[in-house]
Parts: structure tokens; C-alpha cells; sequence
């Protein structure tokens, strides 16, 4: 089917809503979250008004439909990330994917003195948890730079960087500068080095049809909610060879295979990493939102919110006081950031808000990014499949106006 966002707006509700000052919703946060389709709401209700029970554990009729919606969910989800014979293990999002990594990998393969490479790019979700560990472990965590005249990472420190490392931590897609980086080259670099790779693809995950098994990459963490789907639940995807290095962390139900009062042995699969309940209701939404999404290429999906945001940055950079963030390249995120030098950014957020237009504000989690370049906060647009450029020329034209009548 040919896309265009307005069959995608057809079968989104929220779109419609009017704000209670009266104005029309203008979405501009789709990096933070991205709206969802009716067909995800109603997989979600359908399935707790007809199918709501456990899974994995009983015979009844209700346990056999949810257990098969829920798998068949998980193969669905794996199939469209093309993980091969790796692993999918259903989390609450990329952040408790990585925390995953850190615990149920890096506890048990990483000692003192080991190695972790990471980038000033990074969100704070793939930060905390790996200086937490070295805390413990006394760990090395070296840092790749961003070269900020260009965006991008110094790919020679890197390089540099790879000596005795034992795993390289890379965001795929940056969520302030939309920069995608080269990810094929810190795999290449890392594994001749001898070092596991985990990327968190929650921003590229949206925009790129990823190839998993394909990329080389030993793991690899996504949120469903960047992608039109729930909120509460995304994947820690792992190839085979990392998933045999990995232990349990959480213990419970479900994960075990035995218990006894002096041990327990567990599950062999991915069954292992998902103790208690798990996300039933969110799997089966995410797995809708994968059917939504495939009704058209991915890459027309991402040549029009690149538009958006190519047209809406060349705006911002008209604007007298403006400065614009990100090159927004062929492959980059649909991410535009930028500040004013005389209207803080919460404050034009306000009031743009009180225009309709939703936008970011803040240090969109990544604080030594936003310390490289001199800040504490950004405004930030970004956009998605359903948006429209009426809505970047609205949203342009807002500003234009802000910024003419408070500086």
C-alpha cells in the first residue's frame, strides 16, 4: 500500500482530541512516545474482554488463547527485527532491557579491571546502569567524545578506545540530535577487539526496518511505545552465543524449571528472563502495532518524517536567535532540537503548548550530551508517520510569531 499520513491519522483517535483550551493537538513528541492506532487499543481490550488469564501455566480454554497470543506476539515481534536464532526477551522498555544486560550479562562476565565503552551520546538508561556496575566491579568505563562541530563520535578515539574492552555500548540513533551512527563500524571495531556490542535501538527501531542477525550486533534493546505500540513494554533482543553467557536476575515464577528448599534450577529459554506475570496484554498490542506499521515500506514512513523534519530545521534556522541542532543525513532520526539565545526553552514549550502543539522540553535525558554542547535544556520536535507539514508550518509559523512578540 502506498503510504501517506493520512491513512495513518484515519486510525489514530487521539489525533481528534481538542485540548481544553480549545485548541486543535498538534503532536510533536513522537520521540518520547508515538500515538497509537485504534487497532492496538482494541487488541488490548479485546483481549481482556474475551481472553483475560495467565499464561504458560494452565489447561483451561482461556490460558491456551492467551498463551498462543502472547507467543505468537513474541515470533511476530522477532520475525520483523529479523533475530535469526537469537533471543527475544520481553522487558518493561530499552531502560530495563539495558539494566537486564548489565545484570543477567555483565555481572556474570565482567570483572575488575574489565572494560566498558560507552559515548557521550548515550541516554541515561544505557549510563547508570553500567557505572552502577562498575561500582560494584571496579570497572573501567572509557568514553568516546561527540565532536560537536560535526555531531558525530570520534570514530579515531574510539578505535583508540577498543584495548582489553569486553563490551561497547552504543545508542543507535541520538534522541536530541536525531544523528544515526555508525553502528556497523563500532560492531566491526568492537568484535575485533573481542568485545560484545549492545545498542539501544529505541530511537531507531521507529524509522529503520532493523535486520538483527544481520547486524552483527550481540544485543540489542527497543521500547514498543516508539513504535505505535504500548507503553510498558519493549525487548532485550540477544544472539545465541551472548544469551548462553547470561544468569538469571529476577527470580520467581515461571522462570524456573524446579524448586527445592536448598536450590532451584530454571528454565533454558528466554522463559528464564521473564519471571512472574508477564506483560500478556502489552505483547499482544505491540504485536498489532507490528501488523499497523507493515501495511507500508518503513522507509517511505522515514523519507516523510525526515521531511518534516529537514523543512521544519531550515525553518528554525531563519530565525533570528535560533540555534538548530543535528545534520539530519539520509539515515538520521526525525529529531529536531533547538534554543532560542532569549526565550528559555520551557518557557517557549508553554507556550507553544497553549497553542496545541506538544513538544519536548528539557535534557531529554542525556546530560553529559547537553553538557558537551553548552546547555542544560533544549526544545525538541519530532516527528512520525501521522504527522503532516501543514503541521511543521504551523508549528514554524508559531514560533516565528513567539519569538517577534517576547524578544
Amino acid at each position: 500500500m502506498t503510504f501517506t499520513p493520512e491513512q495513518a491519522r484515519r486510525d489514530i483517535p487521539i489525533l481528534n482530541r481538542v485540548l481544553p483550551n480549545g485548541r486543535n493537538l498538534v503532536y510533536l513528541d513522537n520521540a518520547a512516545t508515538t500515538q497509537k492506532p485504534q487497532q492496538v487499543i482494541s487488541a488490548i481490550s479485546n483481549y481482556y474482554e474475551t481472553t483475560n488469564s495467565n499464561v504458560h501455566r494452565a489447561v483451561h480454554t482461556l490460558a491456551g488463547e492467551a498463551t498462543d497470543a502472547y507467543e505468537g506476539a513474541r515470533s511476530k515481534i522477532a520475525e520483523w527485527f529479523g533475530i535469526g536464532d537469537g533471543y527475544l526477551i520481553f522487558t518493561a522498555g530499552t531502560t530495563e532491557a539495558i539494566n537486564l544486560a548489565a545484570y543477567a550479562w555483565g555481572r556474570h562476565n565482567l570483572v575488575a579491571g574489565d572494560v566498558v565503552v560507552l559515548t557521550e551520546m548515550e541516554h541515561h538508561s544505557d549510563i547508570v546502569p553500567w557505572q552502577m556496575l562498575a561500582q560494584e566491579r571496579e570497572i573501567e568505563i572509557r568514553w568516546v567524545p561527540l565532536q560537536v562541530e560535526t555531531s558525530s563520535l570520534d570514530m579515531e578515539v574510539f578505535a583508540a578506545s577498543m584495548e582489553g574492552a569486553k563490551l561497547v555500548g552504543c545508542i543507535h540513533t541520538s534522541n536530541v540530535l536525531g544523528v544515526r551512527n555508525p553502528v556497523e563500524e563500532v560492531i566491526r571495531l568492537a568484535h575485533s577487539a573481542g568485545a560484545r556490542v549492545i545498542l539501544d535501538a529505541a530511537q531507531a527501531a521507529p524509522h529503520d526496518r532493523l535486520n538483527i542477525a544481520e547486524s552483527g550486533a550481540d544485543m540489542v534493546a527497543v521500547s514498543a511505545h516508539k513504535m505505535c505500540g504500548p507503553t510498558g513494554i519493549g525487548a532485550l533482543m540477544v544472539n545465541a552465543e551472548t544469551f548462553a553467557e547470561m544468569q538469571p536476575f529476577i527470580g520467581g515464577g515461571d522462570m524456573i524449571r524446579e524448586v527445592f528448599l536448598d536450590h532451584s534450577t530454571y528454565q533454558e529459554g528466554v522463559h528464564r528472563f521473564e519471571a512472574g506475570t508477564p506483560k500478556i496484554a502489552e505483547a499482544i498490542g505491540w504485536g498489532a502495532a507490528i501488523d499497523w506499521l507493515a501495511q507500508w515500506d518503513i522507509a517511505e514512513i522515514h523519507s516523510h518524517a525526515l521531511g518534516l523534519a529537514r523543512h521544519t530545521a531550515a525553518g528554525l534556522r531563519e530565525i533570528e536567535g535560533m540555534r538548530v541542532f543535528g545534520d539530519h543525513g539520509d539515515g538520521d532520526g526525525a529529531v529536531v532540537s533547538f534554543i532560542h539565545d532569549k526565550l528559555h526553552s520551557e518557557d517557549m514549550a508553554h507556550m507553544l503548548d497553549a497553542h496545541g502543539i506538544a513538544v519536548r522540553t528539557g535534557h531529554h535525558c542525556a546530560q553529559p550530551l547537553l553538557r558537551k554542547l553548552g546547555l542544560t535544556s533544549t526544545n525538541r520536535v519530532s516527528f512520525y508517520l501521522y504527522n503532516t507539514m501543514a503541521e511543521a508550518d504551523f508549528f514554524l509559523a508559531t514560533v516565528r510569531d513567539l519569538v517577534a512578540r517576547f524578544t
